[in-house]
């Protein structure tokens, strides 16, 4: 297969690793020509495959095979570009607007596309008024951006990398494709796609036939992010290499030369860990079973968004999605909002969704109860597991306070200080949210009682993503591939990608590009409030 190529700026003219583009290398080609090799193309390959009929080895045969149809799509692709060059009138000199160009010789440039590199040739239209510069009415009629690949391979490029790293995508690429954009070139592409995901989760059509009952599951994750002092090292110029030949002398060397690293205290984190806010919301649909009761059949049109901004930001955009999706605060409808207990996310949630009813987990509150309980039992002992499930119980069948009132009493025996200090944290916790506890009612009512759907989805959509051994992030960098990961695990890449490619073009930039080197930064939607 050809050999992987980086970016395609940096490709030199008459680059062996596409030979059968060699003879338009120089001088631009006419379609004639492309035409004729495509066809002198398309029977080589038509008398590879008769000559290697009957023969044995299936394996040799459908690598060679590949190498020539990707070959001659390629060529296709020329002819394709060449014919549209030909059409596209443009005369010596023409008016744009207010603009005056003349037109100039045609320019080669390589291409980088699904089936490998493309070499093509087009007009150069340059302003001979005003501020100078121009464009190049070939790229501009076909929508082919300035950075030198199509937009479908560094989409496909984008969608592997947020399923795996950067590096990953490139090699998976390349063990496909013959070829690969360049890991840098992947990750600019990740952090110019992801400039579009605000506006595309603002504009987004709301799903259609959806449920009446609207769930909505907050929960938080840290994922390692880069200190400063990490940041400076990786920005910073490096360090010679005394054994460029061994690794594990140069190892040694490297140890020698910083010394021993400073031993963390109990406590200290090298994560260095900054939250993320992730939402999962839902909707279910009413149904009678042949007894006469009402159930709730679901989950549907699931949808999921996550943030590295602050959690008012990510409950916001959940209140948003929620109007769009007919949950508005008058509407009616019924809205439950599911959250860990955390004050800050109760707290915007009381804010922006008065309505609806807010459940703490009942997992997160029964993990409370064994906390005080091992205030009182010895850890694993039967009198704990017992007096727990008789906690669980009076929960479960809605006798909160009376669960409540027989864990204050039992705070009297706890006679080490430090206990019930700690016995009465954990009472605390429950108490304030004594009013939002009735699992009774809302099980009788078929609603949620955990936070299990968002849970998952903070395992799926962040850790296995952002949280693997050895990462380090920015977090305005990890915001970009975060939020496309998010349109790729609700399904709507596709539509996505189609209007990012829409803005993209509708720029008021002449050359588009998709490539940025620089992240945008963390939203602000209703912060200021």
């Amino acid at each position: 297969m050809p050999a992987a190529g980086g970016t395609i700026g940096q490709a030199a003219e008459g680059d062996n690793s596409w030979p059968e583009q060699a003879a338009w290398a120089h001088a631009a080609p006419d379609g004639a020509a492309v035409r004729r090799r495509v066809g002198r193309a398309f029977r080589e390959l038509m008398r590879f495959v008769e000559g290697a009929s009957g023969t044995r080895g299936y394996e040799a045969f459908e690598g060679k095979l590949i190498i020539r149809v990707f070959g001659l799509a390629r060529l296709l692709i020329v002819l394709f570009l060449t014919l549209s060059e030909e059409r596209t009138e443009v005369s010596a000199s023409f008016r744009r607007g207010r603009c005056q160009y003349r037109r100039q010789p045609a320019k080669g440039r390589w291409l980088g596309t699904f089936f490998g590199k493309v070499r093509y040739w087009r007009t150069y239209a340059h302003q001979t008024n005003g501020r100078g510069g121009g464009f190049y009415p070939l790229d501009d009629e076909l929508g082919l951006s300035a950075d030198g690949f199509s937009f479908g391979l560094l989409g496909r490029s984008v969608l592997l990398a947020t399923k795996m790293s950067f590096a990953s995508a490139a090699m998976t690429l390349k063990s496909f494709l013959g070829w690969a954009p360049s890991t840098k070139t992947i990750e600019q592409a990740t952090l110019g796609l992801g400039r579009h995901t605000a506006a595309w989760f603002e504009k987004a059509p709301p799903p259609e036939d959806d449920g009446e009952v609207l769930i909505v599951q907050v929960d938080s994750k840290a994922t390692p992010t880069a200190t400063e002092a990490e940041l400076n090292k990786r920005r910073g110029e490096r360090t010679p290499n005394p054994h460029p030949e061994s690794a594990r002398h140069r190892g040694r060397a490297s140890r020698k030369r910083r010394g021993s690293k400073k031993r963390r205290k109990k406590g200290d984190k090298s994560k260095n860990g900054k939250a993320t806010t992730l939402v999962t919301m839902y909707t279910l649909k009413r149904t009678t079973d042949d007894e006469g009761q009402t159930k709730l059949l679901g989950p549907f049109n699931r949808w999921t968004y996550g943030s590295y901004a602050p959690k008012r930001h990510a409950i916001a955009i959940a209140r948003r999605e929620a109007n769009k999706r007919g949950f508005a605060p008058d509407s009616g409808k019924t809205v439950q909002v599911l959250t860990d207990g955390d004050e800050d996310l109760e707290r915007y949630v009381g804010e922006m969704f008065p309505e609806a009813i807010h459940t703490p987990d009942v997992i997160h509150c029964i993990e409370y109860v064994w906390k005080a309980g091992g205030c009182l039992y010895k850890e694993g002992s039967a009198q704990l597991a017992r007096w727990v499930e008789e906690r669980k119980t009076e929960l479960y069948e809605g006798q909160v306070w009376q669960m409540l009132e027989a864990m204050n009493e039992a705070s009297s025996r706890i006679r080490s200080k430090k206990k019930r200090e700690r016995y009465g944290k954990y009472l605390d916790y429950l108490i304030k949210r004594a009013d939002r506890m009735n699992y009774a009612d809302l099980a009788a009512q078929d609603l949620e009682l955990s936070t299990g759907m968002i849970e998952g989805a903070v395992r799926y959509v962040v850790s296995q993503r952002f949280d693997e051994g050895g990462m380090r992030w920015i977090r305005e960098r990890a915001e970009a591939l975060l939020q496309l990961r998010c349109i790729q695990i609700n399904g709507d890449w596709e539509r996505f990608m189609a209007f990012a490619h829409h803005r993209i073009q509708d720029g008021p930039q002449r050359r588009h590009r998709v490539l940025r080197a620089d992240p945008a930064p963390l939203p602000t939607f209703n912060l200021a409030a």
